[in-house]
């Protein structure tokens, strides 16, 4: 389809998601469904991870994973190679929970709280706490709560922990750190959340889903726009609760939800290009109204961080769209122009699925990512670094600046944890990534 004619459409919904409760247009059944799907694909993507984490045990417990990501690791799109993960969902109704952190001393480590939406509400950490560690107390949006609390917009909260690996000699000392990040919960049951439809389910169920997450999530009061728009479906924050359709009405609702579909995985959406690389919109990781961009990253890299945090960017690809189909490419940063960062930099290779997710594949020597850290990485006289990135072991000379891609399309992104200034601000570009005869 034109991927022009559905950028259009996109500027218009957001015009129509951001309009005020008092002004805002009521839209045509298709392009409230349209609306309204991509409004729901990350607080259903959310519940469905909720889903498998709770089948682990109860919420506000930490499930630690021990070993860096590999291609047997599939449970969220875009995964880090760099750091280990901890996870968890706070729920919040019976009081408060605190969580301590421990002392990291100069390893990089955050602790984003998320909203089910996908909004960090808070990241604790490195950059923002210190590496001293501390103890914080997190509440809900109502009830008492001592002073210097971190207010939750919502009772769940996902909590996404960063624990950087500094090699494989390091791993035993990141698991200790691990071991170290504590939640102290209140006493009793939580209560049951609400079960996620599957994001390809009939629209039907996908509304019924999606109210039913809404009715425990509390949306907040700045959606009530988005609310007055897509009124005619029947959705409301307390629910779904459609009129009677008729055939006609529901082939135009089936209609939108099929152009939200493929609104959410459009190549490089919510990006802007420079120097052969996509950068993010501003507002990465804090959305506000801005649906659209929220349901794309939420299917192509959920839970991402604030641009202060990290700063992902993606290479333009063959052809610019977004995915790589060659055999041999090379990416050379010139003398003393790495990445700025105060955290650490790498770059990663993922395969391109057919639903448009990002998952590693497996390589003769285990490497998806390469970086600051990647133990033996040459240097060119002149100061230079080549990075070599191709299907077939580049020879001896290269081997140890080598990043192996899979079989069929793959996507490469690079991480700037703790980006500086001339990052943010777009002064300084990463160097494009050049296909080689």
């Amino acid at each position: 389809m034109d991927r022009r004619l559905f950028l259009g459409g996109a500027m218009a919904l957001a015009g129509a998601a951001k309009a005020s409760a008092a002004n805002a247009a009521s839209l045509s059944l298709a392009d409230a469904a349209k609306l309204a799907w991509l409004y729901g694909l990350p607080l259903i993507e959310v519940a469905e991870v909720r889903r498998r984490t709770l089948a682990l045990g109860p919420p506000n417990r930490l499930h630690h994973q021990r070993d860096l990501t590999t291609p047997a690791t599939q449970k969220v799109t875009s995964p880090n190679n760099d750091t280990l993960y901890s996870r968890g969902f706070l729920e919040l109704s019976r009081g408060p929970v605190t969580l301590t952190l421990p002392a990291t001393g100069e390893r990089y480590f955050s602790v984003a709280l998320m909203d089910m939406f996908t909004n960090n509400f808070a990241v604790l950490g490195t950059r923002t706490t210190g590496p001293e560690g501390g103890r914080f107390t997190i509440a809900g949006p109502s009830g008492p709560a001592p002073a210097g609390a971190v207010r939750a917009p919502s009772n769940w909260v996902f909590v996404l922990g960063r624990t950087l690996v500094d090699g494989p000699q390091d791993i035993d000392q990141a698991r200790t750190v691990q071991d170290r990040l504590l939640l102290d919960p209140p006493p009793g049951p939580a209560p049951t959340p609400a079960t996620p439809p599957a994001r390809t389910a009939p629209w039907r169920d996908y509304f019924a889903g999606l109210g039913a997450l809404l009715a425990e999530t509390i949306p907040p009061a700045t959606d009530a726009g988005f609310f007055h728009a897509v009124r005619a479906l029947g959705l409301t924050p307390k629910g779904f609760s459609p009129p009677a359709f008729s055939p006609a009405q529901e082939a135009e609702i089936a209609s939108g939800v099929a152009q939200a579909t493929a609104l959410a995985s459009l190549p490089n959406g919510g990006t802007y290009e420079a120097g052969g690389w996509t950068y993010p919109q501003s507002n990465l990781g804090t959305f506000e109204q801005d649906y659209l961009f929220r349901g794309q990253i939420a299917l192509t890299g959920l839970f991402a961080l604030p641009l202060a945090e990290a700063m992902y960017t993606r290479s333009v690809g063959d052809g610019g769209q977004g995915l790589f189909r060659g055999d041999r490419y090379r990416l050379t940063f010139p003398q003393g122009q790495l990445l700025p960062v105060d955290g650490f930099w790498s770059l990663t290779v993922y395969r391109a699925m057919p639903d448009g997710q990002f998952f590693f594949a497996p390589n003769p020597i285990d490497r998806w990512s390469i970086g600051d850290r990647t133990p033996g990485l040459t240097y060119n006289k002149d100061g230079s670094l080549d990075l070599w990135i191709s299907r077939e072991d580049p020879g001896a000379e290269r081997r140890s600046n080598w990043l192996p891609t899979p079989q069929g399309p793959f996507m490469l992104s690079l991480r700037a944890f703790m980006p500086r200034a001339s990052l943010l601000t777009g002064q300084y570009r990463a160097p494009p990534v050049i296909a080689l005869p």
